[in-house]
């Protein structure tokens, strides 16, 4: 390890192991944040009764305001010091999950995911561009490679974790838990957090941040509220129309300007618009069936929410050890191997989703849901270093934010898709009320056989995606990308 690669901006030395670690832990305690509520919400219903349609916006606003800040992060990056944004970050984060824990009101609570969600927004991309300048280009799949156990693990405890808190505790504990792991980060990281990103001054570009918020931000409104509206709604329709047009001017915007708010030139390197995709349909592929499978367990078997997080934690424990293993071995072989090798996977784990029945053996699905991660932990890590390592340092801020949002807005598209799929093949399929009179044995089989071909129709997607994926990673570069990266 030279002494340029351990070294702040200031030319000052520092701990880059302990570094590191604060930023994972802080990174895991942000991503559990955002998945730690699903099994929560008829808990929260009750506590402050609302309705499914309230109570589902602590997780549609957390997803807009957290889209929104993804860009915001690139110029927030390039601006300023990189010891005091992450911290700065981590203290609205800390503030809204001590005012989550001892919200009176739905409406503070609603406030309270809005205020974490600003912190986490910047957090995330922060911790990923952090990551990317302090390696050298050949240690950068490993370095990602100890991010991705935090992308792994924290989604798949969330659930399982607020499932046995619900079941012996007050939802209250559930942000209790995250406020001394954040405060924890933040007392260490005054100590050993450095400011290792250049920084320049800029003027913040306020037409593009309006732009930006409105377009992204009624993007992702129109596709969270296709599952309980549906395509056909005025409010999905018009959402998204208005993100379209919105998210064009932004675009051009961007590739008019000298010093752009977020530089979409980065898209110009084909290894890391390859790359990009790549991440974004695997994450789709992911996030797709994280939302769907859940729903089988419980409705079609008949689950617990707790019982059902625990099924799918296998899966995320195998994501999680192999990461940094897959990251260490990109930095060998490069990402195109392991992309072709586990987009196979994950196409061999998802096709037979396609064919569940009410009577699956919860440890077929165990395991075919364990290959699908395992396949996904080839992929992500590996892909997105060798797209960031194909561009210059300087705008590897850039680069992040841009895999970020698009990444989060094909997640959303992805739970629109199958979720909808869902609804409208097990309701075009669902037997007459009149049956349910005469014959409620007949009517509940067919009720069954209709929910099973609306998740049938689901996992079809998802077997789509991946297989795409599957294609497009052939046009990925052979052996490790390295030189973009390594360029002043």
């Amino acid at each position: 390890m030279s002494e340029k690669q351990t070294v702040d901006a200031n030319g000052r030395p520092y701990n880059r192991t302990i570094f590191v670690l604060i930023l994972l832990v802080g990174a895991f305690v942000a991503v559990l944040n955002q998945t730690i509520l699903g099994t929560a919400f008829p808990t929260l219903m009750q506590a402050f009764h609302v309705s499914t349609s309230t109570v589902q916006w602590l997780t549609t606003g957390f997803m807009m305001v957290n889209g929104i800040l993804i860009p915001v992060s690139a110029w927030l990056t390039g601006r300023m010091n990189t010891k005091w944004l992450y911290l700065g970050a981590m203290l609205i984060f800390e503030i809204g999950t001590i005012l989550a824990a001892f919200a009176p009101t739905f409406s503070v609570l609603f406030i309270a995911r809005l205020i974490q969600a600003v912190g986490v927004g910047v957090i995330m991309p922060l911790m990923q561009t952090i990551l990317l300048s302090i390696f050298p280009a050949n240690e950068r799949g490993a370095a990602l490679g100890m991010g991705g156990i935090v992308i792994g693990l924290a989604p798949a405890i969330g659930p399982t974790l607020s499932g046995w808190i619900i079941d012996n505790y007050s939802w209250r504990l559930i942000f209790e838990l995250l406020i001394p792991i954040a405060a924890f980060v933040l007392i260490a990281g005054l100590f050993f957090i450095k400011p290792v990103l250049p920084t320049h001054k800029s003027k913040l570009d306020y037409i593009s941040l309006i732009l930006s918020t409105i377009g992204f931000g009624s993007a992702l409104y129109g596709f969270s509220s296709v599952g309980n509206d549906g395509w056909g709604s005025a409010t999905v329709i018009w959402s998204l129309l208005i993100g379209a047009f919105f998210i064009a001017i932004f675009i051009w915007r961007q590739l008019h300007l000298k010093n752009p708010f977020l530089d979409l030139r980065v898209l110009k390197s084909f290894e890391f618009s390859v790359s990009t995709s790549l991440a974004s349909i695997a994450f789709m592929a992911m996030i797709g069936v994280e939302m769907v499978l859940p729903l089988y367990l419980q409705i079609v078997k008949g689950m617990t929410a707790f019982h059902s997080g625990l099924t799918l934690l296998g899966g995320a424990l195998m994501m999680g050890i192999m990461s940094p293993i897959t990251g260490m071995l990109f930095d060998k072989f490069g990402a195109r191997r392991l992309a072709i090798c586990g987009l196979f996977l994950l196409s061999v784990g998802t096709f037979p989703f396609m064919f569940l029945t009410e009577d699956t053996s919860n440890a077929y699905i165990m395991v075919l849901y364990g290959v699908r991660m395992f396949g996904i932990a080839m992929v992500m890590m590996p892909v997105t270093t060798s797209g960031m390592n194909a561009l210059p340092v300087q705008k590897m801020g850039h680069g992040t934010a841009v895999n970020n949002t698009i990444r989060q807005i094909c997640g959303s598209i992805a739970t629109a898709v199958m979720v909808s799929i869902l609804s409208n093949v097990t309701k075009n399929n669902m037997p007459s009320g009149t049956l349910k009179v005469n014959d409620p044995i007949h009517f509940r089989d067919l009720a069954i056989s209709a929910t099973l071909k609306g998740y049938t129709a689901a996992f079809g997607i998802a077997f789509l995606i991946s297989v795409i994926a599957f294609i497009v990673a052939f046009a990925l570069k052979k052996g490790p990308v390295t030189k973009g990266g390594d360029e002043e």
